[in-house]
């Protein structure tokens, strides 16, 4: 038996899998978070540099009438933080343009109030229940504030905050996968694991020793 056909010692039959199984989970997860990370690290730099970053909020107000049939349903909310009833939030959604259903109202003896906040803006409405008066508000802060609030996952709702959750499992096996390729091909790049140590101990100095 010549050396060319010899097998294989057991050991490198395992690095070989364990390599393939990294390589393929690290690009898996790579593809998975591409965009997200992209994301995230644009918009790191715009809120790192908020205070230098100008925006001008755009505020639009309307106005409206309940019918007189609807305003019954205002009478006698359940909670004090009920929903408005649906017939009255299609309504309202009718008059200004703003969608109130199935959001917490705020009822008071005059009025309810229903906070409709968003990333990138906020909105309200507020209806008199004794004369229908429909009043309402929205802001936009534009795109910058938008993508800043993704980033925070503020009032961006359930289907964003467990994308989060998938994006973040994502990041943490991209990483976890690059680590463990490093490890396996360190021993010829031997710039390796000082650069990694710099990766680490560059923040950690920083939050030591600068930070207070």
């Amino acid at each position: 038996m010549t050396a060319a056909t010899l097998p294989k010692p057991k050991k490198r039959k395992w690095r070989s899998w364990w390599l393939k199984q990294f390589h393929t989970w690290h690009w898996i997860s790579a593809a998975v978070s591409l965009v997200g990370m992209m994301l995230f690290a644009i918009t790191g730099l715009t809120l790192n540099h908020a205070a230098s970053i100008s925006a001008s909020p755009k505020t639009v107000q309307k106005s409206g009438l309940l019918a007189p049939g609807l305003r019954p349903l205002l009478a006698n909310p359940k909670t004090n933080d009920a929903p408005l009833p649906p017939r009255v939030a299609e309504a309202v959604e009718r008059a200004v343009d703003l969608d109130p259903a199935g959001r917490p109202g705020e009822w008071s003896d005059g009025e309810v109030y229903v906070a409709m906040p968003r990333p990138g803006g906020d909105a309200w409405v507020s209806i008199d229940r004794a004369s229908g008066a429909i009043t309402s508000e929205r802001t936009d802060r534009g795109w910058i504030s938008y993508l800043n609030d993704l980033h925070k996952g503020r009032n961006a709702g359930t289907a964003w905050f467990w994308f989060i959750d998938v994006f973040a499992v994502a990041c943490i096996v991209f990483t976890l996968t690059g680590l463990l390729l490093l490890q396996m091909h360190a021993r010829h790049r031997p710039s390796t694991w000082p650069l990694v140590a710099a990766g680490f101990l560059i923040p950690a100095a920083i939050a030591v020793f600068v930070l207070h």
